[in-house]
């Protein structure tokens, strides 16, 4: 179902931005779908560049690293003067910032990107400003605590949980943006995915974005359409785009089949745990993506970039195999013709990393509102900043499965909530999956 919300309010006229980090262009496809049109992108992963040179043949690309690129190099490929465009969107990359990953921030070349895109934005100096990333952005330091007593300096306010997202919005205060940070999840607004990630918004108008509310819910209580899930995607009678996948050896093959629908390592003997396991049976932590199988009565679980590791696994819920790339790229709502370049695990590690379709096109219409206030408001007269900058959580720490509860391991439609709501859902409707409401 497609929210009546998402309907875009610039119709006439597309409005013209410049595409940073479009990997394999999930921002890119959602803004398009707000009336967004790209001018110019950048990427300089391989694959990547070959996905947008299959897709958008026509589109100037800059296949080079950000941090060698300067305005005029923008402008040339563009074929036009960028100064106060309507929107510079991109996310820069994510890996260092990832709460899966080893969080070194800025301390990773790839989390100084944050920096890189700080620059193109003061030389660009567009209206709006959107800017994507993980949600580990929102407690991440300037420097990581593994660096504390090695670091040249010291300063112990560089080493504060959050440090990171309050210097990055203090740098495009001072550049002259007033800037609204969004905590949000996709699957709060129609996509089938829980997918947590954070969203800045900045402008030179002192202006406030303003994000929707969820449009979707698990809780009764909302009155809100349920979630929508992995059944209502890539169930029933779906035609798979691109069955190409990155499958799992023959060993996690043996440990999987042992998994229900909806189960994870907890559903397992502890005999079978500990063997499949190793080490990681000992470490503290839910491990809820260990030798999991996903299940078609809830949304999909975050996509990873490796859904063939027993510790992010993606199992098909009905057949023993990983999601494919089609499966993924439909999670994440790319269109059915949209091509993705390289091998398996190129196409994967792409899809891993995008930004949804639908969290795109979702925040193009905030955006499309504010550049409405921009041009009847403000006039394009920039003005200082007296309204403060914020961060905004829009529920995005969402939970609606289960792998254990009192004791018990749980596998498929068990959720955090009431169990016996579950069952009375199941009685009503028995033969149809579905996301349990309360």
């Amino acid at each position: 179902m497609t929210s009546p919300k998402l309907t875009s309010i610039a119709e006439v006229k597309k409005r013209h931005y410049v595409s940073l980090f479009s990997g394999c262009m999930g921002l890119d496809l959602g803004l398009e779908k707000a009336n967004f049109q790209p001018v110019v992108c950048n990427d300089n992963d391989s694959a990547c560049v070959g996905t947008i040179k299959l897709n958008r043949p026509t589109l100037p690309l800059l296949a080079s690293s950000i941090a060698e690129l300067r305005y005029d190099d923008f402008k040339q490929a563009a074929g036009k003067e960028l100064k106060g465009i309507d929107l510079v969107a991109g996310g820069p990359p994510c890996q260092a910032f990832s709460v899966f990953g080893k969080r070194k921030g800025i301390a990773d070349e790839r989390g100084k990107m944050i920096f890189e895109y700080l620059r193109v934005i003061s030389e660009i100096q567009p209206k709006v400003f959107l800017m994507e990333n993980v949600r580990g952005l929102f407690s991440m330091s300037i420097l990581p605590k593994s660096q504390k007593g090695k670091s040249d300096d010291e300063d112990p306010s560089k080493f504060e949980h959050g440090s990171l997202l309050r210097k990055l919005i203090s740098s495009f205060e001072e550049i002259g943006y007033r800037v609204d940070c969004f905590v949000v999840n996709s699957v709060n607004y129609g996509a089938p995915q829980i997918r947590e990630r954070v969203i800045l918004i900045g402008n030179k108008y002192n202006l406030e974005a303003k994000f929707p509310e969820p449009w979707y819910s698990n809780r009764k209580e909302d009155g809100l359409p349920v979630f929508r899930t992995l059944a209502d995607v890539i169930g029933g009678d779906f035609k798979d785009p691109d069955p190409d996948l990155m499958n799992f050896s023959p060993r996690k093959l043996k440990y999987l089949a042992m998994v229900p629908a909806g189960g994870n390592w907890r559903s397992l003997p502890i005999k079978i745990q500990k063997e499949s396991m190793g080490k990681t049976w000992y470490l503290k932590g839910g491990r809820s993506a260990y030798w999991r199988k996903l299940s078609f009565s809830f949304p999909c679980p975050t996509l990873v970039t490796m859904p063939n590791h027993a510790g992010t696994s993606m199992c098909h819920p009905s057949e023993l195999r990983t999601l494919t790339v089609g499966e993924m790229s439909t999670v994440q709502e790319f269109p059915k013709e949209w091509k993705f370049f390289g091998k398996s695990t190129e196409k994967c590690r792409q899809i891993g990393n995008a930004v949804p379709v639908r969290l795109g096109h979702v925040a193009g219409e905030v955006i499309n509102k504010l550049l409405e206030d921009i041009h009847s408001i403000a006039k394009d007269k920039p003005s200082p900043i007296s309204i403060e900058s914020k961060v905004i959580h829009i529920r995005p720490h969402v939970r609606t499965k289960s792998y254990w509860k009192n004791g018990q391991a749980l596998a498929g439609d068990f959720c955090y909530y009431e169990d016996d709501e579950s069952e009375s859902l199941k009685q009503e409707n028995p033969q149809q999956p579905q996301l349990i409401r309360v």
